[in-house]
C-alpha cells in the first residue's frame, strides 16, 4: 500500500494558503486599525482606537442562511459576502456600537480559487461599506462534511461603544417616533420560503423576473443593505434612543426586543410602499399577509426610535427614510407591536 497523504484525502493546505494570500491583498485598503502581531499569527490582537474614554466591546455572529443555495444555483458568488458582513454589522449597529473588526469562517468540500475569490471580494466590499477592518478568519476544506460545490459562511463582528452611550429601553417614551429605513430587497432572511414558493410554481432562478431584463436569481441575490454610514453619525450624536435590525421574525419580533414592558409600537402599514418582489412572492405562494410580515422585512430593513424633535432632523438627512409609527402606552393584555 502506497503512503497516504493529506492531499490524497481531499485537503490541500497549499490551495488554502493561495486563497488566504489573495484575501490579504484585497483587504489592504480597508480600515486601518491599531493591532499587534500575535506570535505565529494564530489570532488578532487589537488596541482600542483613540477617542474612546471607557469603551465596551460588542460582539455579534451570524450567517446568511439558505441564500447560499441560490448562489450555487445561479453561479453568482460576488455579493453573498456583503450579506455576511451586513447581518453582523447591522446587529452591532442596532445596539449603538461602531463596527470595528470582522472575522469570517468559510468552509467547503474543496476550495475553488475563482469561487473563493469572488466570495471574499464580497466580504471585503462589505467591510468597506461598514468601515471595518478584516482582521482574520478561517478557511477550511472539509470533504465528507460538505458535498462537492457546497459551502458555508459565518461572520463575527467586533464593535465598540462608550459605556455611558449604551442604548437603554428606559429612555423610550410614549410619543417617540419610529423611522423606517428602506431595505434593498429580501436581504438574507426567509429564503427557505422563497425557494418553496418558486419550486411550487416550477420557476427557475434563470427565468426572467416578470418580463424584466433581470432573472429571478439576480433579483433575489441583491445583497443586504449595510446601514452603518447613514446611521452611525446620529448614534454618536446621541440623537437616537433605540434601533432594530429587521431580520427573521419581521417587524413584530425584532421591535419587541428593544421595547420596555409598558410601551407598544403602533406601525402604520400604509406609511411605506411594499416592494414588488414581496407582493409577487405573496401572490405566487398564496401566503397570508401576517405570514409575509413574519418571514420578511417587507421593505423596511432598519428602524430608528427617537423623539419627535430629532426625528424631524433625521428624516431630512437620511434619504428615503420615513415615519412608520409611534410608541404608545401598553396595557398587559396588548401586543407589544401592532400593525394597523
Amino acid at each position: 500500500m502506497d503512503p497516504l497523504t493529506y492531499k490524497e484525502a481531499g485537503v490541500s493546505t497549499q490551495r488554502a494558503q493561495h486563497v488566504i494570500g489573495s484575501i490579504s491583498q484585497m483587504a489592504q485598503k480597508l480600515r486601518k486599525i491599531k493591532r499587534r502581531d500575535a506570535p505565529g499569527g494564530f489570532a488578532a490582537i487589537l488596541d482600542f482606537p483613540n477617542g474612546y474614554k471607557n469603551p465596551q466591546i460588542v460582539l455579534s455572529t451570524d450567517g446568511v442562511g439558505t441564500k447560499l443555495l441560490l448562489c450555487n444555483k445561479v453561479q453568482k458568488f460576488d455579493s453573498i459576502g456583503i450579506d455576511l458582513v451586513a447581518m453582523c454589522a447591522n446587529d452591532v449597529l442596532a445596539v449603538g456600537a461602531e463596527p470595528y473588526a470582522f472575522l469570517d469562517y468559510y468552509a467547503t468540500s474543496k476550495l475553488d480559487p475563482l469561487t473563493s475569490r469572488l466570495i471574499f471580494k464580497g466580504i471585503v466590499k462589505g467591510c468597506k461599506l461598514a468601515h471595518m477592518a478584516l482582521v482574520g478568519g478561517e478557511t477550511a476544506e472539509m470533504p465528507g462534511v460538505y458535498q462537492p460545490n457546497d459551502f458555508d459562511l459565518a461572520g463575527f463582528c467586533v464593535g465598540l461603544i462608550e459605556k455611558d452611550h449604551v442604548l437603554e429601553a428606559k429612555a423610550l417614551r410614549a410619543g417617540d417616533m419610529l423611522i423606517g429605513l428602506p431595505s434593498a430587497g429580501i436581504h438574507s432572511n426567509g429564503f427557505s420560503l422563497v425557494r418553496r414558493i418558486l419550486e411550487s410554481r416550477h420557476i427557475a432562478y434563470t427565468d426572467l423576473y416578470n418580463g424584466s431584463a433581470r432573472t429571478w436569481g439576480q433579483v433575489l441575490l441583491k445583497p443586504t443593505k449595510i446601514y452603518v454610514e447613514e446611521v452611525l453619525p446620529w448614534v454618536q450624536k446621541q440623537k437616537i434612543k433605540a434601533m432594530s435590525h429587521i431580520t427573521g421574525g419581521g417587524m413584530d419580533e425584532n421591535l419587541s426586543r428593544v421595547l420596555p414592558y409598558g410601551l407598544k409600537a403602533m406601525i402604520n402599514m400604509r406609511s411605506w410602499r411594499v416592494p414588488k418582489i414581496f407582493k409577487d412572492l405573496q401572490k405566487l405562494g398564496n401566503v397570508s399577509t401576517p405570514e409575509m410580515f413574519h418571514a420578511f422585512n417587507m421593505g423596511i430593513g432598519f428602524v430608528l426610535i427617537c423623539d419627535q424633535k430629532n426625528a424631524q432632523v433625521i428624516l431630512k438627512k437620511i434619504a428615503k427614510s420615513k415615519v412608520i409609527g409611534t410608541l404608545e402606552k401598553r396595557s398587559s393584555n396588548e401586543r407589544q407591536v401592532e400593525c394597523v
